[in-house]
């Protein structure tokens, strides 16, 4: 099973390789990380892979959140890989 993680950093890094099948950059700063590992061990790596004392957060994403202006097809991505958040019916 895998988890998505979303991950803001004031500094990205350089290079994505990491304990994750993939990692999308959607917007400045931020990424989404698609992983079999736990939230401490993509933190972590991400954090080794961070300059100097970049700032870091990293959450789960369990349901497709909605969101506006990020890379193309990131919706699409999202959708294939989290659930729908149905609330009155809308999606």
């Amino acid at each position: 099973m895998t988890t998505v993680f979303l991950a803001w950093t004031s500094d990205p890094p350089d290079d994505l390789i990491g304990p994750w099948q993939e990692a999308r950059p959607i917007a400045p700063g931020l990424v989404l990380l698609e992983s079999s590992e736990t939230l401490s061990v993509v933190y972590h790596a991400l954090k080794a892979a961070l300059p100097g004392r970049a700032d870091l957060l990293v959450t789960p994403v369990e349901h497709t959140p909605k969101s506006r202006g990020m890379a193309p097809g990131t919706t699409e991505w999202l959708r294939a890989r989290t659930h729908a958040l149905t609330t009155s019916g809308h999606r």
